[in-house]
């Protein structure tokens, strides 16, 4: 198990192993996630990158629904105007 440390700067240290492994350069961005009380350190390389693309695919596409609600607003506005112009009766 591998270990990091703290510096007096606040800065953490990778063990080369894992910079290596990882694929991890200088400037290369990483997320930290609090999971309860751990650190979850992600790296964010290009090889993480292409691995979760296309992970949260929906089975339309966002324009297909957008014209999907916009049709809908049409016809809500359609039928907004068609009683707003009926003559009003009194039976």
């Amino acid at each position: 198990m591998d270990s990091v440390y703290v510096t007096t700067r606040d800065r953490i240290v990778i063990p080369t192993r894992l910079r290596r492994k990882l694929g991890i350069k200088p400037g290369t961005k990483a997320c930290c996630i609090e999971h309860g009380s751990e650190i979850l350190f992600q790296p964010l390389t290009k090889q993480y990158i292409h691995n979760i693309c296309g992970i949260l695919k929906d089975t339309t596409s966002a324009t297909a629904d957008l014209l999907i609600e916009r049709k809908k607003d049409r016809e809500r506005e359609q039928a907004k105007l068609k009683r707003l112009s009926t003559p009003w009766r009194r039976s």
